[in-house]
């Protein structure tokens, strides 16, 4: 057989497969319908089991991991497509929809916010980013931020969720999942370090640097070429160290942080772009007590747990790309008190007006111990 008559072969091998395919998920709908009437869980594993065992000792041993794998993803296509009949009307999906035809068409040009830092940290920069007119508050640390939104005393929270260096900011995510805030919006601030000091201060005396740990690392290769004698001290952020240094008047310590700092509290940068690359972006996220849903949301954050056991996260993965939705981030955190346990987070590229994607958030809500959905929202 030549090369056009194998492919003949295959086509109609396909049109067969598609047919085949097709009344296979016809049925499993069918199955669904049953399950639902009668209170039965879409996953059966024992069934799945039987199925594989089957299936595969009807093939030569070379094939038995395709078809295990064909398989696999069979069951996963059908148990999202059993999952997206079964949970058409879920509260979760309900509230979603409700919330995108209450919230308004603009975010609040005028609104409290919550800053961790004092003026001038990167946090107040972003918050000047996403809001015409802002009412900032700023407190000692990232849990305060949470707080103050918790207590009411602010509407929203500016917090630094990850740096395109030097990664995600760790302590943010766990308190994410501790409060189970929304996301109402994102931004990304391009971020230049300067090295900071009294009047008078030259490279060679500096014995000290203060800064943030997310801009120590981010600056490691600088700091380095000082020398191993330079101390380094963290603060809670690098308008923090600035002032530190600006009011201790000390002429042997330098700050690490950005120059609007030195206007701001009377310090010289006597070096500008210390950071590792120049291509130094932090994204920073709007957080709110009540979901808010603004027109124009392509952006979806979730959290949640998998089960303890080999392919798990794989048939999470599954459901995204059978219904053609874009992972653009996946970051796992141990859950604190658990034996190797983790939470996930995903960032998934896609409009939340999509019925595949309000699905899909129904599906794993009902199905997952631990879910949490975080919100959908704009990216500048």
């Amino acid at each position: 057989m030549n090369i056009e008559e194998l492919r003949k072969n295959i086509d109609r091998i396909d049109s067969e497969l598609t047919k085949l395919f097709q009344e296979r998920m016809e049925t499993a709908a069918r199955i669904a319908d049953y399950k639902t009437e009668n209170g039965l869980p879409v996953f059966d594993a024992e069934r799945e089991r039987k199925v594989i065992n089957k299936v595969t000792s009807n093939v030569s041993e070379e094939f038995v991991p395709y078809t295990k794998t064909l398989y696999n993803t069979m069951f996963d296509l059908s148990r999202s497509y059993q999952r997206k009949r079964m949970n058409a009307d879920s509260p979760i999906k309900k509230k979603i929809n409700d919330i995108i035809s209450a919230t308004p068409l603009l975010r609040p040009d005028r609104a409290v916010v919550a800053c961790q830092g004092v003026e001038g940290a990167y946090s107040q920069h972003a918050c000047d980013k996403m809001f015409k007119y802002p009412e900032i508050k700023y407190y000692p640390n990232f849990d305060d931020v949470f707080k103050a939104v918790d207590r009411g005393e602010c509407r929203y929270g500016v917090l630094p969720i990850e740096n395109s260096n030097a990664g995600s900011v760790d302590s943010v995510y766990d308190l994410m999942a501790k409060y189970k805030f929304y996301i109402v919006h994102s931004t990304k601030l391009f971020i230049e370090h300067a090295l900071l000091t009294n009047s008078g201060v030259a490279l060679s005396d500096i014995k000290e640097i203060f800064s943030h740990e997310q801009a120590i690392n981010q600056c490691s290769k600088f700091i380095a070429s000082l020398g191993s004698d330079v101390k380094v001290t963290v603060c809670k952020n690098t308008a923090e160290a600035a002032k530190i240094v600006a009011t201790s008047g000390r002429l042997d310590a330098a700050a690490i942080g950005s120059k609007d700092c030195a206007e701001l509290y009377s310090l010289k940068a006597i070096a500008s772009g210390v950071q590792n690359s120049g291509n130094n972006y932090t994204r920073f996220i709007l957080i709110s007590k009540n979901l808010e849903i603004y027109p124009g949301a392509k952006k979806t954050s979730m959290m949640m747990s998998v089960a303890h056991r080999p392919g798990s996260l794989y048939n999470i993965i599954a459901r995204f790309t059978s219904l053609g939705l874009n992972m653009t981030k996946l970051e796992s955190r141990p859950i604190p008190g658990s034996n190797f346990e983790f939470m996930f987070y995903f960032d998934i590229d896609e409009f939340i007006y999509s019925e595949e994607l309000k699905s899909l958030i129904a599906e794993l809500d009902n199905d997952s111990e631990m879910f949490t959905y975080l919100g959908s929202y704009t990216e500048d």
